[in-house]
C-alpha cells in the first residue's frame, strides 16, 4: 500500500502565530505581547518554556502572545469576523508546501491535511485551507477540519505517519494508534517537554528535515514492504508492542 501521511497546517506549514500577533497588537497594543528574553553574554536568545502555544515555529523573532483568557476569547471572536483569515497566512518555510506536493506526487504518497481551525468570515475553514494550499503549490488537497483525539483520527484513517508541531498531539498519536509521529520542533530542543521524548515520536527541526527523513523510503509500501518497517524502527517502533495494543 502507498504511504499515507497526515499533516497539520498551523505551526507546520502555515505561520498562524505571526498573523495572530498583528491582530492582537491592533486590539490590545504592545501589552499583549511578550518580547524575546535578553540573551546572556555568549548565549543565543531563547523563547521561554512557559510561552503560550502556539508560539514555536513562527517568524516573529521570539515575540509571543501574552494575553489573559478574556483577551484570548476576544481575539478569537475578532478572528471570526475577518473575511478569509486562513488565506492571509504566510508559509513558515517558503516553498515547503510545493516541495511536499512534488515529493508526494513523485512517491505516490497520500497526504491528508488535518487542522483544528475555527471558522472565520467568508468561506468555510476547510475551503479557505484548500485554497491556501493550492496557492502555495499543492493541487487538489484533502483537508479535514477535525476535533478530538489525533490518535483516534490517525487510527481511523490508517495513517503511517502524522506530522505535527504540538508534542501533545504527537504523544496522543503514538498512544492511541500504531501511527508514528514526526514532531516539527523549531525551538531549542532543551525546551521540549519530557513526555514527548518517547518511542514513536521523531523530533525534527524543520519541515525540510521531516521531508528528507521521509524521502528515505523508496517507492510505496506495496513496492518495497521492508522499507517502511526500517523507517519505523528508526523512529523507535516496536512491532510486538503494536500487536499487544
Amino acid at each position: 500500500m502507498t504511504l499515507r501521511l497526515g499533516c497539520d497546517l498551523d505551526g507546520v506549514l502555515a505561520d498562524m502565530e505571526s498573523e495572530l500577533i498583528q491582530h492582537a497588537k491592533a486590539l490590545f497594543g504592545e501589552a499583549a505581547l511578550r518580547p524575546p528574553p535578553a540573551a546572556l553574554p555568549g548565549q543565543a536568545s531563547q523563547v521561554p518554556s512557559a510561552a503560550p502555544k502556539p508560539t514555536q515555529g513562527n517568524a516573529t523573532g521570539g515575540v509571543a502572545l501574552d494575553m489573559t483568557e478574556r483577551q484570548e476569547r476576544r481575539l478569537w471572536r475578532h478572528i471570526e469576523t475577518v473575511d478569509g483569515f486562513w488565506e492571509t497566512l504566510q508559509e513558515i518555510e517558503p516553498g515547503s508546501v510545493e516541495r511536499l506536493a512534488a515529493v508526494a506526487s513523485e512517491r505516490r504518497w497520500e497526504v491528508i491535511f488535518l487542522t483544528k481551525r475555527p471558522e472565520s468570515a467568508g468561506d468555510t475553514a476547510q475551503k479557505q485551507s484548500q485554497r491556501w494550499l493550492q496557492a502555495h503549490g499543492f493541487d487538489m488537497p484533502s483537508v479535514f477540519v477535525v476535533q478530538g483525539s489525533r490518535g483516534r483520527i490517525a487510527d481511523a484513517l490508517k495513517l503511517d505517519f502524522v506530522i505535527d508541531d504540538r508534542p501533545d498531539n504527537c504523544v496522543d498519536v503514538v498512544c492511541e494508534s500504531t501511527t508514528r509521529a514526526l514532531l516539527v520542533w523549531r525551538e531549542n530542543e532543551t525546551l521540549l517537554p519530557t513526555g514527548a521524548k518517547r518511542p514513536g515520536v521523531q523530533v525534527v527541526a524543520s519541515m525540510a528535515e521531516c521531508l528528507s527523513l521521509l524521502e528515505q523510503i523508496k517507492g510505496s509500501g506495496r513496492e518495497r514492504p521492508g522499507v517502511i518497517g526500517w523507517l519505523k524502527r528508526q523512529l523507535g517502533y516496536d512491532e510486538s508492542d503494536a500487536r499487544s495494543r
